[in-house]
């Protein structure tokens, strides 16, 4: 994989530009909400974007790490808090996958039960 983010984080940049002369109202809103979320409060703008860059991991968002990298950067994040931030996501990944795994089990088991007593009424 050897994308150039740099080059990512503008293609965004203009996709969001050209959105916004396509669907103004729209775009107006997505941008209120970033204003609202990506101000220092409670957490920091930095730790929000801390916090979009590990869900841009865990979403596999080409578009979302080009962005969120940069914003980490020019808030300040330094290399290391990105990569225990990444260490998270990569954690996170997994475990959500394995929560959701013994979920779709259990679907396929009540549905193969379900299938079951109906046949057996049958």
């Amino acid at each position: 994989m050897a994308n150039d983010y740099v080059r990512v984080a503008k293609d965004v940049a203009a996709g969001a530009a050209k959105l916004g002369r396509s669907h103004p109202d729209v775009m107006a809103a997505f941008s209120d909400l970033g204003k609202a979320n990506y101000r220092d409060a409670a957490l920091s703008a930095k730790m929000k974007e801390l916090i979009a860059l590990s869900i841009g991991v865990t979403v596999r968002c080409d578009g979302c790490l080009g962005h969120h990298a940069k914003a980490c950067l020019e808030l300040g994040a330094t290399r290391e808090e990105v990569v225990e931030a990444i260490g998270v996501a990569i954690h996170m990944g997994g475990g959500p996958s394995m929560v959701y795994g013994a979920e779709a089990l259990d679907a396929y088991d009540q549905h193969a039960a379900n299938v079951k007593g109906a046949a057996e009424a049958a």
